[in-house]
This record gives structure tokens, sequence and C-alpha cells, in this order.
């Protein structure tokens, strides 16, 4: 069996584009899995057992986390073009939509866990999400 460098590269490259851990491909009888376990230092964070910096922490945690439900690609509007569900600063309901998550074609509505103002939209239109992933974060 020769494999395609070419896929793996091009699987590489997602890995980096969308920040993924782990990606899949399959076809026909082949099938080739990429994956990294290491990140770099400017993503994590050190906590000394004992002492946390409060402060810091309360910067990093403030606010209501919105995380996606499943694994897949999200979308801020119900098709291109349209209007967005959700903008930075607009005030939301609890039950609202926030984004889509499309998953093996099928589109799945993301609802709002809590109300508030959206502070912060954490995932680009068109961006592959993971489960637990937060994708909004509200005040």
């Amino acid at each position: 069996m020769k494999i395609d460098k070419k896929i793996i590269k091009e699987l590489t490259d997602y890995l980096n584009e969308f920040n993924l851990t782990e990606i899949e491909y399959t076809d026909k009888d082949t099938k080739i899995k990429v994956s990294k376990s290491n990140t770099p230092a400017s993503n994590q964070i050190a906590a000394s057992p004992g002492k946390v910096d409060s402060e810091a922490m309360s910067k990093i945690i403030s606010g209501t986390k919105i995380t996606s439900p499943i694994i897949g690609t999200a979308y801020h509007s119900p098709e291109p073009g349209a209007k967005k569900f959700v903008e930075v600063g607009k005030k939301i309901k609890k039950g609202d939509t926030i984004m889509i998550v499309e998953a093996m074609k099928t589109m799945n509505h993301v609802p709002s866990t809590a109300d508030g103002i959206v502070r912060e939209i954490c995932v680009e239109d068109g961006m592959p999400v993971e489960f637990g992933q937060t994708i909004i974060i509200l005040d």
C-alpha cells in the first residue's frame, strides 16, 4: 500500500488551521488518522498547587460559558448571508438559538443555557467545534 503524503500534509494543515488535536480521513479501505498531543506553551496555564492567583482566575472564568453540545461545524446564521443569531452586545434569553452545529448533514440548533448579554463569540462561522468547547460567553 502506498501512503499519499499529500493527504497527510493536508490533514496536518487542517489540524493547525482549526486548532484541532485530532483528525481522521476514511476512503474505501484506507483510513488515515493524524493527531498531535503537545500544545504550545502560550496555550498552557501553569498553576502551582496550594496557591492560585484569584484575580487572574476571575478574569479567566468570569461570565457564563455556553458550550457546544456536539462535535460538528458551527454556523452563526441559518443560511449563508442571513442575519446572525447573536451579535456581541446583544441581550439573549435562555432557550434562544445562539448557533447551529451541523453534524452528519443534520443542522442542530444550539439553545442558550442562560440569560445574558453576549460578551464574546468564541468560534468563527464555519469553524469545526468539539463537544464541550466554549462557543459563546455571556455577561
